[in-house]
């Protein structure tokens, strides 16, 4: 039985090139089997939700800000170093539509420590619900795709390896989940620094978090102990933020809770 032969689409080819890089990386997973009962108490008692993913950005960035290391990258221009970012720069994995293609996009968020959940919801709903085209992340990532292969590797090493380029065209710390279709990742891949991910939230509010880190980086008792401050923040500010939340201008995005 003879098959056909599919062209790679540009969104098969950004992920194709995504992958080359992020295999290259040294990377170890730590988990940590959390409860978040206090967040999931005050979520509750909004009649407006905010998303988990929009919960877990902003804890994620305020726990960055007290760890420099979270905020580091390797890299080899002009010579191999860590560069350290002033503010975490959050990468968002989207599953979107794209000329009749379900393709993974990535979306940016600066400084997601300093925005309001209303903020941080705002954009989050933008990136899911604009048009593909009318999203620069977006639009540029799938020009780069069009481009001649050695082109579009030799960009993307560049702008891997160069400090400031590195975090204005990917991010410091990308966060990808699944949790919203009853499942979960267990070795996603990231050219990045670290990529958080976590599974369903139980009704008790139970649920496992993972840090995905580059062993270059930092090692894994920092991530540890950075998981045991995340959940301290998780039910501390975070969810101090929740309780205090009016009801107006919190887009109900939380039925779109799952990226890719």
């Amino acid at each position: 039985m003879r098959g056909r032969p599919v062209k790679l689409s540009a969104g098969r080819r950004l992920v194709g090139d995504l992958m080359r890089f992020s295999i290259a990386v040294p990377r170890v997973t730590v988990q940590r089997q959390m409860n978040i009962r206090a967040l999931q108490s005050a979520r509750i008692s909004q009649s407006e939700r905010p998303s988990w993913t929009v919960l877990f950005l902003k804890g994620y960035g305020l726990l960055s800000r007290e760890l420099p290391e979270f905020r580091r990258a390797y890299v080899k221009l002009p010579k191999t170093q860590l560069y350290e970012y002033p503010g975490s720069i959050a990468s968002i994995a989207h599953e979107r539509e794209h000329e009749g293609e379900k393709v993974v996009l990535l979306s940016t968020i600066k400084t997601p420590e300093r925005r309001s959940i209303p903020e941080l919801s705002v954009l989050l709903q933008e990136a899911r619900s604009r048009p593909v085209l009318e999203i620069r992340e977006f639009r540029r990532a799938l020009k780069i795709a069009r481009l001649p292969t050695p082109l579009r590797r030799l960009l993307m090493w560049l702008s891997l390896n160069m400090g400031r380029q590195r975090g204005h065209r990917f991010g410091t710390f990308q966060l990808s989940v699944y949790s919203g279709l009853g499942a979960e990742s267990l070795n996603p891949l990231t050219p990045l620094t670290t990529l958080l991910n976590y599974g369903p939230i139980g009704e008790d509010g139970s649920v496992t978090v993972r840090i995905h880190y580059d062993h270059r980086v930092m090692d894994g008792a920092n991530v540890a102990r950075a998981l045991v401050r995340f959940e301290e923040i998780l039910n501390g500010e975070v969810a101090e933020e929740v309780a205090s939340l009016s009801e107006v201008g919190i887009p109900p995005i939380a039925a779109s809770e799952s990226s890719a």
